[in-house]
């Protein structure tokens, strides 16, 4: 039987969801308003990704899955380019949030998933939208 989590380490997988929830809505957004565009379409599907592994970890410890209450309350944005730059301040937070979520981490299984999700933030989400700020123009 797993240990259960302490109300520290539930809240950080909570907090972890919440932020993958909006990233997701937000490069949903991004696609609705400007059409199946890159980075967003990939970086979509893995925030999907994202919240189904914090989804599973929660639903491992007998927790409660909440619904993505950023649907329908996330910014529109004129441009890709502005999206991009807005994609780029969004994964640096979403790094440091990791690094932040990391120290409350007990079990080994919340650690690895924290880890994966800030390593795919730093190396490949923060990337694909610095490449996309430099392929559109102001």
């Amino acid at each position: 039987m797993q240990e259960a989590l302490g109300n520290a380490e539930k809240q950080a997988i909570l907090e972890a969801l919440d932020d993958e929830h909006r990233a997701w809505a937000t490069y949903d957004q991004v696609i609705r308003d400007h059409g199946p565009v890159r980075p967003f379409i990939n970086i979509r599907d893995a925030e999907a990704r994202h919240i189904g592994a914090l989804a599973s970890l929660l639903r491992r410890y007998g927790q409660e899955v909440p619904a993505n209450p950023w649907l329908g309350r996330v910014p529109s944005y004129s441009s890709v380019r502005e999206a991009c730059v807005a994609g780029v301040d969004a994964e640096i937070a979403n790094a440091q949030l990791y690094e932040r979520l990391l120290a409350t981490a007990r079990h080994e299984d919340v650690k690895q998933v924290f880890g994966n999700l800030q390593e795919a933030s730093q190396e490949r989400h923060l990337e694909a939208f610095r490449r996309c700020v430099s392929r559109q123009r102001a």
